[in-house]
């Protein structure tokens, strides 16, 4: 590995830099985007539970809020839930804003990498033949060693960009799909509070679906 480092030239280093960085963001983000750790199943449910036993105090609240990114959704609505419908819905947003842009962190950095590790290679296949070319001008054609170190760094450092933006490409785009998801089922829970509170919906049913 090292040797085919060392022949695709200086341009290897940012590519084997990206696929460190995309494979720290592809673990990390397979941790962080959990089913169970984003929005937990029958998290209203438990929610309505404590409201019937008259346990859902402030201090429920806050923990609530320290669980999950839909437990701090859920819990902007409920330290809200005395004020009108409109209020509630407004914090319930103002929050769910700021818990999509924590669950998209470093994806655009992923699609970054996809999009610029396959023009780092192409510049060291443009580099590469660039230097067969000053090898024919000053050798001819002859020196079939010259000629194949140039052609071997052009094809080492587009199959480096691409085995890296391959992957990443594919995880980007899964995880941009993971998020959409998680954050529709948060807005379908948040809208349940919200109607459930104002009267606009049974808690029964809520507690069913959940």
């Amino acid at each position: 590995m090292y040797e085919l480092i060392i022949t695709g030239g200086w341009l290897m280093v940012p590519i084997v830099l990206c696929s460190i960085v995309s494979l720290g963001i592809t673990v990390e983000r397979f941790w962080t985007l959990r089913q169970e750790k984003v929005a937990p199943r029958h998290l209203l449910a438990q929610i309505w539970h404590l409201q019937k036993n008259k346990q859902l105090d402030a201090e429920r609240i806050s923990i609530l809020r320290k669980s999950s990114p839909l437990g701090r959704v859920l819990a902007a609505g409920l330290f809200n839930m005395n004020h009108a419908r409109e209020v509630m819905k407004e914090s319930i947003e103002d929050t769910g804003r700021q818990v999509v842009q924590e669950l998209e962190r470093y994806l655009n950095t992923l699609g970054t990498i996809a999009s610029i590790t396959p023009l780092l290679g192409l510049l060291g296949t443009v580099i590469g033949m660039i230097k067969v070319f000053a090898a024919i001008t000053s050798h001819g054609v002859g020196d079939a060693g010259v000629l194949a170190g140039g052609i071997s760094e052009a094809l080492l450092t587009t199959a480096a960009g691409l085995s890296v933006a391959i992957p990443s490409l594919m995880f980007y785009r899964y995880f941009r799909g993971r998020v959409d998801s998680l954050v529709l089922k948060m807005e379908e829970e948040a809208l349940k509070l919200v109607e459930v509170i104002h009267g606009e919906r049974e808690q029964e049913s809520v507690e069913d679906a959940s």
